[in-house]
């Protein structure tokens, strides 16, 4: 198997992170398209390695929670018409929670819009964590379980978040 060298993995990377697409890095760079594909699949893995086992006992103060819509292939709405669309094609969420003061991306999801999906997020929230935090959310609908079930009582919501949700009667000085 032939293997890269650094410089040309760098360079590659690099230019990934600029935002170039797949096809003209794989022209400047004088490799195959799949080489690229490849590349990017170990650097994700390599990230998602890394992610998991450095971002442990976390203490934050306040972590933002939010969810990034997109599409794979085609949006929702097309995927029935379109041509040869792949299994897993339509829209796709990536959930976040970020420490509102250190930017650090706490925890990561991409799924659905599902309760189910709030649930793997927030339940991998709170396993990084290290105290309790105050959490803001967007209020959308599916937090709700999902915030309840991870944390219990063991969390503070802004106060936005406690006007949209009267239920939760937490909130408390941090």
């Amino acid at each position: 198997m032939n293997k890269l060298p650094l410089a040309k993995r760098t360079q590659i990377l690099a230019t990934l992170c600029e935002g170039s697409s797949m096809r003209s890095i794989s022209r400047i760079a004088d490799v195959s398209i799949n080489t690229v594909g490849k590349l990017l699949v170990e650097a994700g893995e390599a990230c998602l390695a890394t992610h998991d086992e450095t971002v442990r006992n976390v203490k934050a103060s306040r972590i933002q929670c939010n969810e990034i819509w997109s599409f794979c292939y085609a949006k929702q709405m097309n995927v029935a018409d379109a041509k040869a669309a792949p299994g897993g094609a339509g829209d796709v969420w990536t959930w976040t929670a970020i420490d509102a003061d250190t930017k650090l991306m706490v925890s990561y999801f991409v799924g659905d819009r599902s309760g189910e999906s709030a649930m793997i997020v927030m339940d991998d929230l709170r396993s990084r964590l290290s105290n309790r935090v105050q959490l803001t959310t967007d209020g959308h609908k599916a937090y709700l379980e999902a915030v309840e079930e991870a944390f219990g009582a063991d969390v503070d919501l802004c106060p936005a978040c406690e006007a949209v949700r009267p239920h939760y009667h937490r909130i408390g000085p941090l």
